[in-house]
Parts: C-alpha cells; structure tokens; sequence
C-alpha cells in the first residue's frame, strides 16, 4: 500500500510567501498614489465649480471680475458653498484668478497651490489654464479642459 500525503511543502509556502510580498510591495504604493489622486479630483471639481460661477459673474457684470478672500465672500458674492469641502485649506479669487492652497489630501501636496487663471476671448467667452506651486509634484497635475 501506498501511504500519500498531500499537501504542500515547505518550500513551496515559502515561494507563494514571496510572490505575495513582492506584490504587495508593488501594489500599495500604486494604490496611495491613486488615493492622493481620487483626492485630488475633489479638489479640482471644486475649483471648476468656482470657475463656472466666476465666469457667469464676469459676463453678467459687464466684464469685471469678482474678489472674494475666504469661502464665505465666495458663497456671498458668487453663490458657491465651499464648506464642505474639506481638502481645500484656503481660497481666493483676486482678479478672476482663482488660488486654492490643497489641505487634508496627502503630506506630499498637503499646503501647495494650485492657480486657475483665466483669460477673456473677445467673444466673452473666457478659457482657464491651471497653474501650480513650483513644487507640487507633476505627476498630479490637471489637464486643461
């Protein structure tokens, strides 16, 4: 009679042990960096919110631009609540320029600046470019839209 045991060797444990932790070692940066990303699209939807609304402003008055320091002046001035919004630390708008200091998203963009500029076509139709502190990382900024 044969007795057969089955079952795996140590060896062979071993070798799974490893594949799992060199994936693992792989996988969790690629997942923080989609995290700080996901966050970061907060951010940008909040701006473009904003930028709808300073738009809509500068062609309802005659082509002047709002200047708000906090979020309350926004909310006043433009009808945009930003209170919920917890990975802005700071806004403003001075001169149609829109600056958001990025807060509560990762500490590797935690306190720099991203910038929408605009710039009026003479249609009245205005385009945006994003700008950045000179030290954000570049492989987490916007497109233009």
């Amino acid at each position: 009679m044969r007795n057969s045991n089955s079952g795996f060797t140590l060896i062979e444990l071993l070798v799974v042990i490893v594949i799992i932790g060199i994936l693992a070692a792989v996988a969790i940066p690629y997942y923080q960096g989609y995290m700080v990303r996901a966050r970061l699209v907060e951010v940008e939807h909040a701006m473009s919110v904003v930028e709808s609304a300073v738009t809509s402003y500068y062609q309802d008055r005659e082509q002047s631009w709002p200047n708000c320091s906090t979020k309350d002046d926004i909310s006043n001035s433009l009808g945009v609540s930003l209170g919920s919004i917890t990975r802005i630390s700071d806004i403003s708008i001075i001169n149609g320029q829109i600056s958001v200091t990025v807060g509560n998203v990762h500490p590797m963009v935690n306190g720099k600046t991203i910038v929408l500029t605009p710039s009026p076509n003479p249609d009245g139709s205005v385009q945006w470019s994003w700008g950045y502190s000179a030290d954000f990382p570049v492989n987490l900024r916007f497109s233009e839209h």
